[in-house]
Formats: structure tokens, sequence, C-alpha cells
């Protein structure tokens, strides 16, 4: 089961034509990441403090399928794709909402993202300890 995440396309997101810039599907599913962890009770800044360790970004896909523009609602998701013991990786896309008039949904973007989990002091890899990898399943 996917998580959602709403999100509505600001001026800030669009490039001189009112179109969502294509750099800012990444700053989308980096918010959608976020709360899918956090709804999970995998909370970035505690890890960081806590287990002395920090998610990254180690890969993105990317495909581009229709523009969003200006003051569009998006549909974000996020879904565990794979796990292993140093990374994860997550499969997300953006949908327009409300849906068409026929009731498909149209998706604008869909991608794959891969973070690794790091020590925060050396940033070196490192395994993601149990507690996480345990919420995560």
């Amino acid at each position: 089961m996917a998580f959602t995440f709403p999100i509505r396309v600001y001026w800030e997101d669009t490039d001189a034509g009112g179109i969502v810039f294509y750099a800012n599907y990444l700053k989308f599913f980096e918010r959608a990441r976020t709360e899918w962890l956090r709804n999970l009770g995998v909370e970035q800044q505690k890890l960081r403090d806590e287990a002395g360790g920090m998610f990254v970004v180690t890969q993105a896909e990317l495909n581009y399928l229709r523009p969003a523009r200006l003051d569009d609602l998006l549909e974000v998701t996020a879904v565990l794709q794979s796990a292993g013991r140093a990374s994860i990786t997550i499969a997300q896309q953006a949908f327009l909402q409300p849906v068409s008039s026929d009731g498909t949904p149209q998706l604008l973007c869909e991608g794959s993202i891969r973070i690794g989990w790091v020590d925060s002091a050396s940033m070196r890899p490192a395994r993601i300890p149990n507690s996480i990898v345990e919420k995560l399943s």
C-alpha cells in the first residue's frame, strides 16, 4: 500500500511558462518520502541524534510523462520497492488531482529513489539499524 502526500504547485515551483520545473519533482518526492518515514515512526532528525546515522540519496531515476502547472494539486506517493542492508529503494509517483473525468489517475512523473544509510560523523556507508528495518517491513 502506497503512502500518499498532497502537494500544491506554487509560483516558486514553476518556470516562466507556469510549468513545474523538472527538478522540483525531486523536491516533491523528498517531501513525500520524509512524511512516509515520519508516518512509520522514523524521524530523520531523531535518527541522526539517536542512531548516529542518516539516509542520503544515492541514486534517482525519473520519468516525466505530463506537465503539472501552477495551482495544480498533486498526490505524491511513496512505497518501499526493495531493502538491503545499507540502502532502500522507494518507488514514487506524482498524480494530478482530481483524477480525470473517467476516473483514471493522471500520472505526471514516476521515479525510483535509492537512499543509503551513512554514519553521520564520517558520512561513510553503514548498515541500517534493525529497529528501522523492522519499521519499513
